[in-house]
């Protein structure tokens, strides 16, 4: 049943930590990277995106303490 409430990200991307940011699917704990071209491969990995899928869509990933060019240095 599709009640009109937008679907939540299945992908969460918490807030950077000494340049580093966890990063949970489905409330699992997946990992952490370094910048957005390793979550991509992150994701690429786990069978959730392909290799050029954008990783700024608020639909699949909700970035949490800034978003895909947010990485502070360590």
């Amino acid at each position: 049943m599709n009640d009109g409430t937008p679907a939540r990200p299945r992908v969460v991307v918490e807030e950077p930590h000494d340049g580093r940011r966890r990063v949970r699917i489905d409330g699992e704990d997946v990992g952490v990277v370094v910048n957005a071209e390793e979550l991509r491969r992150l994701l690429t990995r786990t069978g959730l995106t392909g290799e050029d899928t954008p990783v700024d869509d608020p639909r699949l990933i909700d970035w949490q303490g800034g978003g895909p060019d947010d990485w502070p240095a360590a």
